[in-house]
């Protein structure tokens, strides 16, 4: 079991480091990153907490990153956390949240909606507020039902609390892997809403940057999500990694550990570390 993707309370998880770190030992888990939105806060809790459960720990990262006007989320595993390169790209990042943040919670209160920036707030930890708190907020305050239905009414491209931010450029964010000593990693690759066509244009510009792997299994994935992964995985030469990209206990989809069954044709990432 294996799980190369995961979020702590340090972004936009629910549980604290520690926590997640013993919901992963309960199923097995025996590899593990943390892999914070644009941030390392949560690394040394896990590390320690992966030490007395017994897990190998990954340090990791998932950094927001823009091409072609598009969203992309490229992980750094193996990364050192102290690496001045990556911690002044990440600092650049969460300073671009915050504003984002703080633009968010004025559309909405133009919407009507008052207080949702304080909310979030109070939501997060380290300062560090993200969409998932936004959503939070309004289903605890009886705008939305769900967190999902939250992002659909409210924080979705073309709905009120929607704001494009720009983030790190593609070559930049690998750029900080490298130089963190890490290895690159495009997550969930199916879940951009691209077309086929631009899928691959990605895919082209992520090896050519110096990407160096593709997650080829995440939560929630099926057969012919992993089949189409694998394929791109093999395509453009890059390793396989696994991941559930958990957030949350109450989604069964996507709860800790990977059963790590790669084609024998494909490299595994954690090969490298």
């Amino acid at each position: 079991m294996i799980d190369l993707h995961l979020h702590s309370r340090a972004s936009d998880g629910s549980l604290t480091p520690t926590e997640l770190v013993q919901l992963a030992a309960t199923r097995g888990v025996q590899l593990l990153a943390l892999t914070d939105h644009d941030c390392l806060a949560g690394l040394p809790e896990a590390q320690t907490a992966a030490q007395t459960a017994g897990i190998r720990f990954v340090t990791g990262v998932e950094i927001s990153t823009t091409w072609q006007h598009k969203t992309l989320h490229v992980i750094g595993l193996n990364v050192d956390p102290g690496n001045g390169e990556l911690n002044v790209g990440l600092a650049h990042l969460q300073a671009a949240r915050g504003i984002r943040a703080a633009e968010i919670g004025r559309r909405l209160s133009v919407h009507g909606i008052q207080g949702a920036y304080a909310g979030a707030q109070r939501l997060a930890v380290n300062g560090n507020v993200t969409r998932t708190h936004f959503a939070q907020w309004l289903c605890d305050s009886q705008h939305a039902g769900t967190p999902p239905k939250a992002f659909q009414r409210f924080l979705a491209r073309g709905k009120p609390g929607y704001v494009a931010t720009i983030w790190a450029g593609l070559e930049e964010s690998i750029g900080w892997i490298h130089a963190a000593g890490g290895q690159a990693v495009l997550a969930h690759p199916l879940r951009y809403a691209m077309t086929r066509s631009w899928l691959i244009k990605a895919l082209t510009a992520f090896k050519q940057a110096g990407g160096d792997g593709l997650e080829v299994i995440c939560g929630g994935d099926n057969r012919d999500n992993i089949a189409t992964a694998t394929h791109y995985a093999s395509r453009f030469e890059l390793a396989a990694s696994v991941g559930s990209d958990f957030h949350n206990p109450a989604t069964p989809w996507n709860q800790p550990g990977i059963e790590a069954s790669l084609p024998g044709n494909l490299t595994p990432v954690w090969a490298f570390f």
